[in-house]
């Protein structure tokens, strides 16, 4: 079976809102976007390379699909994640996009939880979940996360979207890997196994 990874960039106090640039996500008046850059380090860049070595196609909401679509198509050719980026296979969960055109990109249909749990059943590599907040809210809601991978940087906005926000799911995590850059940022690789426990000290 197909894992579902949700591969986020956080601020320390867990915002995942607006890290690429300034006009990426204004949404309820966030004035911090483009926050990752000045916290960011070759580290991190050599970390998210290694994942997406591992990645068969991403799974995207349509405002991060759309901010890729914008980019990646005319991007650097000679940044290594271009090819990787227009070439990997995109599926996209939208209520209202009618047809994708960023090849190598397949609109689901229907009701995006039972489209997601037949695209774990069917053959192929692991998924990638990137941004789209709103989507990884839904696949958590549903259990069909399989492993989280976080790059958590030494900032604290305040203020935004955040991917553990009020109402998530009590869950346990396992630490696969847990690393800290020369630049402070944790590299983390966590899979949910379960409800929490409760002790008393």
């Amino acid at each position: 079976m197909r894992k579902i990874i949700v591969c986020t960039f956080l601020t320390l106090d867990g915002v995942m809102q607006a890290p690429g640039g300034p006009d990426e996500d204004a949404e309820s008046g966030f004035e911090h976007g483009g926050w990752q850059k000045p916290v960011d380090d070759e580290e991190v860049g050599a970390a998210i390379a290694g994942w997406y070595e591992d990645f068969d196609a991403m799974l995207l909401g349509r405002k991060t699909y759309e901010i890729f679509a914008s980019y990646w198509p005319n991007a650097d050719p000679g940044n290594p994640f271009t090819d990787r980026m227009n070439s990997m296979h995109k599926y996209v969960a939208s209520r209202t996009l009618t047809s994708v055109e960023w090849q190598n990109s397949t609109l689901l249909e229907g009701d995006v939880v039972d489209a997601v749990r037949k695209l774990k059943a069917s053959d192929g590599g692991n998924i990638s979940v990137v941004g789209s907040g709103d989507l990884a809210q839904t696949l958590m809601k549903h259990g069909l996360v399989d492993e989280y991978r976080l790059t958590i940087h030494p900032v604290i906005i305040g203020t935004g979207k955040r991917l553990f926000a009020d109402g998530a799911i009590p869950t346990a995590l396992e630490p696969v890997s847990v690393s800290t850059t020369k630049g402070g940022t944790v590299v983390g690789v966590y899979r949910p196994t379960g409800k929490p426990s409760y002790d008393s000290y």
